[in-house]
């Protein structure tokens, strides 16, 4: 039997990558160790107080000349601890569907509301299970697109968006209601 030839091993070899590029172009998920990935839709909101005996946010620093200001409740520099409350409708009596908990920074000069959030959204429906943002969230703009950058248990490796749309916000002290529409691809 003759040996085959490099090129009918190279005419394979590009075969069997083009096949493989094929397959991840028109979405086929593939297999990974952790198994099949699979796709969650979330929507939610984000309770988020600065006012009151029990706020959710609280200023830990600030920077230089950091005041607070009608149309301004997060001056340039500010940077804020949360524990915020997730629920399933926009009212705060709505069912609790987790929490958010993290750090955001107020990186928006001139009275620009703009925050650089750090934040782990954990699900009660979820058994605790989680996914994490790291973006920049222009607070002003109507519908914004945030980063998911990992997750934790059945959101293991997560990655994907949250849309967000302002359902409420108070520019005097801060306090504001936001909806989240979250799209994430896990294991």
């Amino acid at each position: 039997m003759r040996a085959p030839s490099l090129l009918a091993v190279l005419i394979l070899l590009v075969l069997v990558s083009v096949q493989r590029d094929a397959a991840a172009a028109t979405g086929v998920h593939h297999h990974h160790r952790f198994g099949r990935e699979k796709v969650t839709t979330l929507r939610f909101y984000l309770h988020d107080t600065l006012s009151g005996k029990d706020p959710t946010a609280v200023l830990v620093a600030h920077g230089a000349n950091a005041t607070s200001r009608p149309g301004d409740p997060t001056p340039f520099g500010s940077v804020y601890a949360t524990d915020d409350v997730l629920t399933e409708g926009p009212e705060r009596a709505s069912r609790v569907v987790g929490s958010a908990q993290g750090l955001y920074v107020s990186s928006g000069k001139d009275g620009r509301l703009s925050l650089v959030m750090g934040m782990d959204f954990e699900f009660s429906d979820y058994n605790g299970s989680s996914f994490v943002v790291f973006s920049r969230n222009p607070v002003t703009v109507d519908h914004r697109e945030l980063a998911v950058v990992g997750g934790r248990g059945k959101f293991r490796m997560a990655r994907g968006f949250a849309v967000l749309r302002t359902h409420y916000l108070d520019t005097g002290n801060g306090d504001a209601i936001i909806e989240y529409n979250v799209t994430l691809l896990h294991y």
